[in-house]
């Protein structure tokens, strides 16, 4: 688990408990969270395997189940969390968090507000970007939502770093409490520029904001309306290609036990020495390590909109 001690000292336990949270890998494709109980199995495709053969060992560990398979026990970063957690709504993911928190300017220390709390993809990630001393508070209007985002939070060790409140934001704007103590504040909304004058209210001076829409005409309303008290607007579309990374055998006709083959390189046609011949065949039916663009690649997720509070 993601353990807070009494200091929020965000930290990983490195050994496996019974309780504690584990994201099972099967394969990069496929993982799930699991609750460690120590009378419990996990039955997969690979055979079964018994929880308590889980418990003191070291996260990132490979076990073994009665079939001779195996999966590998890892802890549940945000990155992780992030693939494997319950949709709730829309989630932003990994390309889109790490842009978030690099121009919000989060550090350990800082205050943060977030309104859209959703199925709480990037909360779990600003928390660990705030800890050990800063606070996240994120609102959702959804009184359910709200109540299964604190569930998580709680199952992945951030709660002591999150506070989550029911608040309609669009309508009621943020809390009074907060006026003029947030370094930062995110808002994932259907109608983002109704909230923007009380991030204003909200923000220090200097402070950044950042409001995340799927559609670009949120995007040039959200502007709009930002003109007026803040400055340096920007607005990104981040698109993220990853990379398949995998050895070939060349000049095989029948390939790997993936399909994965490459036909012999060609020839320039002249004459060569009997050593130079059999230099080559060795050559042509040697391994290569390849890499090709994942057929799975994700497209547009949304804009993201940034803009710093204007100091007067």
């Amino acid at each position: 688990m993601l353990l807070v001690d009494q200091t929020k000292r965000l930290s990983f336990k490195r050994h496996i408990s019974d309780g504690d949270l584990v994201i099972v890998y099967e394969r990069h494709d496929n993982m799930k969270a699991i609750k460690v109980s120590e009378n419990s199995l996990l039955q997969n495709r690979f055979g079964v395997f018994r929880h308590l053969d889980f418990i003191g060992k070291p996260f990132g560990s490979k076990v073994f189940s009665n079939k001779g398979g195996f999966i590998y026990l890892l802890a549940p970063t945000p990155e992780l969390w992030t693939l494997v957690l319950s949709h709730r709504t829309q989630i932003l993911y990994i390309a889109d968090i790490s842009f978030v928190i690099m121009y919000l300017e989060i550090v350990p220390g800082c205050l943060v507000l977030e309104s859209g709390t959703g199925s709480g993809s990037l909360t779990t990630s600003l928390a660990r970007a705030v800890a050990p001393k800063g606070h996240v508070y994120t609102f959702d209007f959804h009184e359910e939502r709200a109540a299964s985002a604190r569930e998580d939070f709680e199952k992945t060790g951030v709660s002591s770093l999150v506070t989550v409140g029911v608040r309609d934001i669009q309508g009621d704007g943020f809390p009074d409490e907060f006026l003029g103590m947030a370094d930062s504040v995110f808002l994932d909304l259907p109608q983002p520029w109704l909230a923007i004058p009380s991030c204003r209210k909200m923000l220090k001076p200097d402070g950044v904001l950042c409001s995340f829409s799927p559609c670009i005409e949120q995007v040039q309303r959200s502007s709009e309306t930002l003109r007026s008290n803040f400055t340096d607007i920007r607005t990104f579309e981040v698109l993220l290609r990853t990379y398949e990374v995998k050895e070939v055998k060349l000049g095989s006709s029948k390939g790997n036990s993936e399909g994965d083959s490459v036909a012999s390189l060609p020839c320039k046609r002249r004459q060569r020495s009997s050593e130079e011949s059999v230099h080559r065949q060795e050559n042509c039916s040697s391994n290569l390590v390849m890499a090709r663009p994942s057929s799975e690649a994700r497209g547009h997720t949304g804009y993201l909109t940034f803009a710093r509070l204007r100091c007067f």
